[in-house]
């Protein structure tokens, strides 16, 4: 079992029967969506629900057997959505649970699903650990009108910002019908809450991919073990 699978088979530790589950989007939390859907045709598990952050977590849990609720439907009326538990990977862990996250091309629906969560559960390998964000690109998720304008903008806030192409050349559409960039810091991002501020104001930025005072729990599979870490 590798490590990906590690963290995942963990995270089911915190799953219970009647729950409803935010499953997040990548190759580890594709583990994860797996195993779920294993141990709910087992019967271990029953009567948990699932909530995807994209088309592709959609599909691998509709394969899995595992039944799918939207956020509008888990609450009466115009009451605000909020659920049990949301697993998902990270890109980038610091020491406070703060992440960057979108590598898997669907940051911005997970971020509106693990908003509306009651915990917010990271799984991940111990090469996601960084003492600091930036140490990767950070995705950024933006309209394709202009986008040229908006990689000329990021840049200028001190970064490398590069539209995020297919192999084939085309720029990567999301699930959203928008484009990616991806940005690179030399020496990592000195302070994220205030480049969080800056790009939330820009119009055109669609998302970006701080996940900043989200995560409560961390599984960190490594090669000395699985160890659980909790947000300071």
């Amino acid at each position: 079992m590798n490590l990906k699978q590690q963290a995942a088979e963990r995270a089911m530790a915190f799953i219970q029967d009647g729950m409803v589950v935010g499953l997040g989007t990548g190759t580890t939390t594709a583990h994860f969506t797996r195993l779920l859907g294993a141990k709910l045709r087992s019967g271990e598990l029953k009567n948990v629900v699932g909530v995807p952050t994209s088309k592709e977590t959609a599909r691998i849990a509709q394969t899995e057997g595992i039944p799918l609720v939207a956020l509008a439907e888990l609450s009466p009326q115009q009451a605000i959505p909020k659920f049990d538990l949301a697993v998902d990977g990270a890109d980038e862990i610091d020491g406070n649970l703060n992440l960057i996250k979108g590598l898997g091309r669907a940051l911005l629906r997970e971020k509106i699903i693990e908003t509306h969560a009651d915990i917010f559960l990271v799984i991940a390998d111990e090469t996601k650990l960084v003492p600091r964000l930036g140490q990767g690109p950070l995705p950024i998720e933006i309209v394709q009108f202009e986008y040229g304008a908006q990689l000329r903008w990021l840049t200028s806030l001190g970064c490398r910002a590069e539209l995020w192409l297919e192999e084939s050349g085309e720029p990567i559409i999301t699930d959203n019908g928008n484009y990616l960039v991806r940005c690179w810091f030399t020496d990592g991002i000195s302070d994220a809450y205030q480049l969080a501020r800056i790009m939330a104001d820009q119009p055109g930025i669609v998302e970006h991919g701080l996940f900043l005072d989200m995560a409560d729990s961390a599984i960190i599979a490594g090669a000395e073990g699985v160890q659980v870490k909790e947000r300071k």
